[in-house]
């Protein structure tokens, strides 16, 4: 489609917001251009923004957004959570957001699927978000975890995940299987981290209120009162998932994450997430939340890069059959 010049005057004229809209170097006019892939042009308040009419259209409607909103410093980050909340401006209701009891009071569901997956897990003993990277599974699991755990609903943190590696081999790196799969619970270190601070996270392993655990030490236990995070599920085996879930104990709350496509289990193993979305869904209890590139929250670069390769995967399979 012809690209079209579109004309944007942005007012009342005020250089500061102008300043905090552009950022360092133009820097976040670059992030709305990689959004709506568009390329942006300005003198002073004067905007012109060349694209196909429709993505032209949204990158004058994210410029006004974010001038309007631009009267504090407009970091990377904000503007690209700010994109993803605007391409989703239907349900964008702050009172239907289930509130989260973290270290960071501004964190909510970004898009419907992830309000939809916060709620479920406030409101189901198992649930199970599945998709693809960047949209939030692992750490708004976590946050949900800690907020339980800030609200007493539960007494202890688990987190785990299978030993699989994803092309790398366990066998060469030292110590014993905990230290071998430690680098690989590095997210749900990070994510900790974030929400209740290191010294609080700290403390709570001394006290083992938090415990991060390969699946294999998982066998055997019955948790009660705790937050349970299987990451990673996609590559379990079927035996692995069932164990895992039958180790759901009394007053016990777990969340399974995972993306199928992007399983580093052995040719001809089945994975345990995929047989475990086919047996489970309509069980009481379990609730399931399918991700998309749409609810990608990291750089807009991201989520087209997630929709390319699901196009790429869909004309592969209708030329398979």
């Amino acid at each position: 489609m012809k690209a079209r010049a579109l004309e944007v005057v942005l007012s009342p004229v005020d250089n500061q917001r102008l300043a905090n809209l552009c950022g360092a170097l133009d820097e976040n006019l670059r992030q709305i251009e990689a959004a709506y892939d568009v390329a942006i042009s300005r003198r002073g308040e004067r905007f012109t923004v060349r694209g196909a009419p429709q993505q032209s259209a949204q990158a004058a409607n994210a410029l006004q957004h974010f001038y309007a909103g631009a009267a504090e410093h407009l970091s990377v980050d904000a503007l690209q959570l700010g994109l993803v909340e605007l391409a989703q401006p239907a349900r964008r209701d702050p009172a239907a957001r289930p509130g989260l009891l973290t270290r960071k009071p501004e964190l909510h569901g970004r898009t419907p699927r992830q309000v939809q997956y916060l709620r479920q897990i406030q409101e189901h003993d198992i649930t199970f978000g599945i998709g693809p990277a960047g949209t939030g599974k692992t750490y708004l699991a976590v946050a949900s975890a800690v907020d339980a755990y800030e609200r007493d609903q539960i007494s202890r943190i688990v987190l785990t995940r299978p030993a699989v590696e994803a092309g790398e081999r366990l066998g060469f790196l030292p110590g014993d299987l905990a230290q071998k799969v430690d680098p690989y619970l590095r997210p749900l270190y990070d994510a900790l981290y974030d929400l209740m601070g290191y010294d609080k996270v700290a403390k709570l392993f001394e006290r083992q209120a938090i415990e991060v655990a390969p699946l294999a030490y998982m066998r055997g236990r019955t948790l009660n009162h705790a937050f349970i995070i299987l990451d990673e599920a996609q590559n379990t085996t079927p035996e692995q998932m069932k164990m895992f879930l039958t180790r759901i104990g009394i007053g016990a709350r777990a969340v399974v994450t995972g993306d199928v496509t992007q399983i580093d289990l052995a040719r001809g193993t089945r994975s345990g997430l995929v047989e475990a979305a086919r047996i489970l869904r309509g069980v009481r209890g379990i609730a399931f939340t399918e991700f998309d590139a749409a609810d990608v929250v990291r750089h807009p670069l991201v989520a087209r890069i997630v929709a390319a390769y699901e196009e790429h995967e869909a004309k592969r399979g209708e030329g398979a059959a």
